[in-house]
């Protein structure tokens, strides 16, 4: 497997990220460029990233395809659009955005209307559009599975998978974002079996974080970084691996430098541990 993150330091050109890179121990990367860098920039860390043999794992997009704002959802769209070209220019895992929200206070915000059928009618148009548009060959678009919007559960994944009805459409598996209720919490390693189980075939790149459930009222649940909370990341390990040796876990949103060698040192001891080969 490989292991990933960002990297929370400045660089200046290719050799420096690449560095920053080895001395993190990454072998996935996240695209150190979007899609308004120019061709020759492109071009010079797309071969620092093959020479080093960092896998780019997500172009990531984090717009809201689905804004109930018309200006703002179409610069979205075409934003996801250029972004799934990037990826498919470098080759990348895939290309990852949430689906969208109509939430008026927050990109990604919950709100009643994230669960209408029209809502889902406009989600499955949107992620057809921009694969249409694009015509990945090298890359997939895929929607980050998410606590309170869809996809929420492996199972309005496989649904998602099936309406849009798109080869270029994978998953991107964030399992902690699903452990949104206390059953979930208290039988994670099941619920996360059963997501491996469910959508491991269409699996493109995976987030690695850690969760926890306070004892109070009514239910709080936080995302934490892995080895912070009660995740038994040895046995997740070995779903990601029978994914095959260059499946990415992406350790993410966490504060500094620091604390991301933290996080990705504790997975590879984990992997480790369980005679599991983490490559870099």
């Amino acid at each position: 497997m490989r292991i990933g993150g960002a990297i929370e330091k400045e660089w200046h050109n290719p050799e420096e990220w690449v560095k920053l890179a080895k001395d993190l121990r990454y072998s996935a990367v996240l695209c150190p460029v979007d899609c308004k860098s120019d061709r020759a920039t492109r071009r010079d860390y797309l071969r620092a990233a093959i020479d080093a043999d960092l896998l780019i794992g997500e172009v990531g997009v984090w717009r809201n395809c689905l804004s109930k704002n018309d200006a703002e959802r179409k610069a979205a769209m075409e934003y996801a659009k250029a972004q799934l070209a990037l990826a498919d220019e470098f080759g990348a895992n895939c290309c990852v955005n949430i689906i969208g929200s109509h939430s008026e206070t927050a990109w990604d915000g919950f709100c009643a209307e994230n669960y209408s059928d029209d809502f889902y009618a406009l989600a499955v148009d949107s992620i057809r559009e921009i694969i249409d548009d694009v015509k990945p060959r090298h890359t997939y678009y895929s929607i980050e599975t998410m606590p309170w919007v869809t996809p929420d559960s492996p199972e309005a994944y496989l649904r998602l998978i099936r309406d849009v009805a798109r080869d270029g459409f994978g998953v991107h598996l964030d399992f902690v974002n699903m452990i949104n209720c206390p059953e979930r919490y208290c039988k994670s390693t099941e619920f996360i079996k059963h997501c491996f189980d469910l959508l491991g075939p269409y699996v493109c790149s995976i987030h690695g974080k850690d969760v926890m459930m306070e004892q109070g009222y009514t239910t709080l649940i936080h995302e934490t970084m892995p080895g912070k909370g009660t995740l038994d990341y040895p046995k997740i390990l070995a779903m990601v691996e029978k994914l095959g040796s260059d499946m990415p876990l992406f350790v993410e949103h966490l504060p500094d430098y620091e604390t991301y060698r933290e996080a990705a040192a504790y997975v590879r001891r984990q992997a480790e541990s369980v005679e599991i080969e983490v490559k870099g």
